[in-house]
């Protein structure tokens, strides 16, 4: 059962002032990106080329685009889906029931843009409406993630998650309170992790393009590279939508400030971050070098795929062909370690291939500014931070098989390096 942790489990992310602190730094960020990204400097490190008044940040017309958009992912997500998919065991034994359907939704987003564009809507006139709508989804992260945790005030205890109930208010505003909030069988932290955010992503990177052909007469090889790249990613966490199920974001942590805001606001705005920069710094870039950074790109996504899918398989079940030769570690547990495979060579090899993509995005955007790489920077940070929280969860779950795990398979991320 969930219950206050404060005296038997050390706060993460430098407790309740390290969460204030991130609710303040990561939307400043969030500001200064969209900011510098469309400056001639373009300055990672330098200051911002001015401070966006009221009258820039806020506008009604905007704020209604923004959760029409919101009300679109949620109509999707209530489309019959193509199957349905059950959760992890909760803490009361049950199981909870998922819609496998955002792949759909994506496809069907597509056709309605598409028809939206045929029919004269000027999509590309969205990069200039960037910081009022990342202003707009910044203060919706801010009034769900206060619904969220009240809502948690009157959930049963084996609702709640084991993290975000410290008793300290930022804290646990930050983390979130509750594990799978929901209103009937629409779950919030489920539908903002794949839906909004990552669709929304791809339509900026598609807006950024047609506005750079409205302006130069064709969109250059770096922005197709830079789309086509991060377009293969989201449709494959759509795709594969089902494993999101087993991570630690559904399973551990709950829903607040933390994935609200990241899901909604930082993800769509940040992550497009290369394509805004190409639009307003174009960057040269001939066939050999594009086809270097799309083989970099293919070795990242094969890892990548290639250890989720093993991982998945394996959880499915144990004894398909494709895994069942692996040598695995038991547990007391009742589960399995796998110890070769992908997993005997690093014990995270999906975090490698996803920086080795993150280089790939970047690396069409050249060499003369650090801002694009911006994205390999932040998501390096995150991934460690992440897999030091993964270790500590492990470890407490699975006990001495863990450290003979460990004692296997030595490096964390990168071969021989970490």
């Amino acid at each position: 059962m969930a219950s206050p942790q404060g005296s038997r489990a050390p706060l993460e992310f430098g407790g309740p002032l390290g969460a204030a602190a991130l609710m303040l730094l990561l939307p400043a960020t969030m500001f200064h990106l969209l900011l510098v990204a469309h400056s001639g400097p373009a300055r990672l490190l330098g200051p911002p080329p001015y401070l966006p008044g009221p009258e820039v940040l806020w506008s009604p017309q905007t704020l209604l685009l923004w959760l029409a958009w919101l009300g679109l992912q949620a109509a999707l997500y209530l489309l019959p889906a193509r199957k349905v998919a059950e959760g992890q065991e909760l803490k009361d034994k049950s199981r909870l029931r998922y819609p496998i359907n955002g792949f759909q939704a994506l496809v069907l987003t597509a056709l309605l843009v598409g028809l939206a564009v045929s029919a004269g809507l000027p999509l590309g006139a969205l990069p200039e409406m960037l910081l009022p709508l990342a202003f707009a989804a910044t203060l919706t992260a801010f009034i769900f993630s206060l619904l969220l945790y009240l809502k948690a005030l009157v959930a049963p205890a084996s609702a709640l998650a084991p993290g975000g109930n410290s008793g300290n208010p930022i804290y646990d505003f930050f983390l979130g309170r509750e594990l799978n909030p929901r209103i009937w069988s629409f779950d919030f932290k489920y539908f903002c992790e794949l839906r909004p955010g990552l669709i929304g992503w791809v339509l900026i990177n598609l807006a950024l393009l047609m506005q750079e052909a409205e302006l130069r007469g064709s969109p250059s090889l770096a922005m197709w590279l830079v789309n086509g790249f991060q377009l293969l990613y989201v449709g494959d966490a759509l795709w594969h939508e089902e494993a999101v199920l087993t991570t630690m974001d559904i399973t551990h942590d709950g829903f607040g400030f933390m994935l609200a805001f990241g899901d909604l606001a930082w993800v769509p705005f940040t992550y497009s971050l290369q394509a805004q920069f190409l639009l307003h710094h174009p960057q040269p870039l001939g066939l050999p070098m594009a086809s270097v950074i799309c083989l970099i790109n293919a070795v990242g996504y094969y890892i990548f795929r290639g250890a989720n899918s093993q991982k998945n398989t394996f959880r499915k079940n144990p004894s398909d062909p494709r895994v069942a030769g692996l040598e695995t570690i038991p547990t007391a547990t009742g589960r399995q370690l796998l110890v070769s495979g992908w997993w005997g060579m690093v014990r995270h090899p999906n975090y490698l291939g996803d920086l080795i993509m993150a280089l790939a995005w970047s690396l069409p955007c050249g060499v003369s500014h650090l801002l694009p790489y911006f994205y390999v920077l932040y998501f390096t940070a995150l991934l460690v931070h992440r897999e030091a929280r993964d270790e500590q969860q492990c470890l407490r779950k699975y006990g001495l098989a863990w450290r003979e795990y460990c004692r296997r398979v030595p490096y964390r991320i990168l071969p021989y390096v970490y």
